[in-house]
């Protein structure tokens, strides 16, 4: 093969690609989906808080009022027990609310009340939870009280448990290491899927670019100059250069796009969109116990309350805390070099059979008969990849990080939860001899494909082809 003609088959190939109008709006247009995707959630619940209601309360059981306290969204007012709920139906504006709410008498045998709320809009989703909950807390305070026994609901309180299960791996050395299985989880699907989308993609774009220097002949002219095997595998390194190219430029992109997106809108509130911040009418339910109205708040009731939340805020702190452990455990550089040998490799490897596909065809449409074989191994390891994380050493998965043609994805889910040393470094020889067999062998199906005109191909016909000396 000959070095500097390959060379000259890749820059032409490189240079193509990225000079492409495609190219230039694919690179810069994803990079503004991936921002938005970052972004836009958080922009849209900002955006979507309903605006401020004025709730009039007509309650007839005598138990709710009290807890109906107003928040950013929602104020209540007290219209009275024995308010004419038709005359202030027939029209709320006159009230001077937007929103009328109606408790009935109390049920003493089923110990409950049943509520309605009327308005010339349907409410949303938050407004009519907030009401719900704020219901049930009556109702279920009025229940504890009519047990009659003195400090019931604390005692509810303290007998709640919330254990959470630390993990810890122990290293050959001995070494306790703290893991939290959903890192893993979420570092295994993000790894896979990546990885799909990568060899999908730009093995589909190497068959692509086949097909199109087929079809308008200026295959007949390249081969004149440079041997079929330099031309193929001339196209499968550009592609890759130009994967390599767009990879960065989309990470570049992005991480300017969000910058430039919280020096607009203001890194502070930003961030404040971005976390689920707790509204004041959250904050006072978590600093009251549920049952309690602030105003009737004892001072041991009070302590309790605090310690509580305390409890909670500890405990969030703590599984952050064991996230960022976490994270750290995690061998960076093993992912990453795995991260690269399963790209280069598995690209490799289906670029090298894409590209006999598209030697053996005139048009994509007559390629899809024969892209099924190769198609279907790449799903499945991109369906094993996905559930990898509940059994990682599973004999599918193990055998799924095994098999040259779904290695790439499954063995990358695979590392995050620990693989050893042998099975990586056997995964890694398996799929670059399978590489190096199915190059070979694409190589042949190209050199007389690629100029085979006139006729659909079958399985039978590139058979013919790799036999052929």
């Amino acid at each position: 093969m000959n070095i500097k003609k390959l060379g000259i088959i890749i820059q032409r190939e490189y240079l193509n690609k990225v000079k492409k109008k495609s190219f230039l709006l694919i690179t810069f247009l994803a990079p503004l989906l991936f921002a938005g995707i970052a972004i836009l959630p958080s922009l849209i619940m900002y955006g979507t808080k309903e605006e401020a209601k004025q709730v009039g309360v007509v309650d007839r059981s005598g138990i709710v009022m009290p807890y109906l306290e107003s928040g950013e969204v929602l104020e209540y007012r007290d219209l009275g027990k024995s308010a004419d709920i038709d005359a202030i139906k027939a029209d709320l504006g006159k009230a001077g609310i937007d929103i009328l709410l109606t408790i009935s008498p109390l049920d003493s045998v089923s110990k409950t009340v049943t509520a309605d709320t009327y308005s010339v809009k349907p409410l949303g989703m938050d407004s009519s939870s907030s009401i719900d909950d704020k219901i049930n807390d009556a109702i279920e305070a009025y229940r504890i009280d009519s047990y009659g026994i003195d400090n019931l609901e604390q005692i509810m309180s303290s007998v709640k448990s919330n254990v959470h299960v630390k993990s810890y791996t122990i290293s050959e050395s001995g070494e306790e290491k703290i893991s939290e299985s959903g890192v893993y989880m979420a570092i295994s699907m993000i790894l896979g899927m990546a990885l799909y989308m990568f060899i999908a993609l730009f093995s589909g774009m190497v068959m692509s670019s086949v097909i199109e220097e087929k079809s308008s002949r200026v295959v007949e002219v390249l081969v004149s100059s440079v041997k079929a095997t330099e031309l193929m595998f001339g196209k499968i390194i550009g592609v890759a250069l130009v994967a390599l190219t767009q990879f960065l430029l989309w990470i570049l992109l992005t991480l300017v796009l969000i910058g430039v997106a919280g020096g607009i809108i203001g890194k502070d509130k930003l961030m404040g969109m971005m976390q689920d911040e707790p509204t004041t009418e959250m904050m006072q339910q978590m600093a009251t116990p549920s049952g309690l109205h602030p105003g009737d708040v004892s001072l041991d009731t009070a302590i309790a309350a605090a310690a509580d939340t305390t409890a909670v805020a500890a405990d969030d702190a703590s599984g952050m805390q064991t996230i960022v452990k976490t994270l750290g455990n995690i061998n960076v550089g093993q992912i990453v070099f795995a991260f690269l040998v399963y790209f280069l490799f598995g690209y490799l490897l289906y670029a090298s059979l894409f590209a006999a596909i598209g030697s053996a065809v005139e048009n994509e449409g007559d390629s899809n008969q024969l892209q099924i074989p190769v198609t279907i191994p790449l799903l499945l390891g991109f369906f094993i990849a996905l559930y990898a994380f509940k059994a990682p050493d599973s004999s599918l998965v193990f055998w799924g990080s095994m098999i040259p043609f779904t290695s790439p994805i499954v063995m990358l889910a695979r590392i995050p939860f620990g693989v050893p040393g042998w099975e990586l470094a056997l995964s890694m020889v398996l799929l670059v001899v399978t590489f190096v067999l199915c190059a070979w062998a694409s190589a042949k199906i190209y050199k007389v494909g690629i100029l085979m005109y006139g006729k659909k191909s079958t399985f039978k016909d590139l058979w013919k082809w790799l036999k052929q000396k």
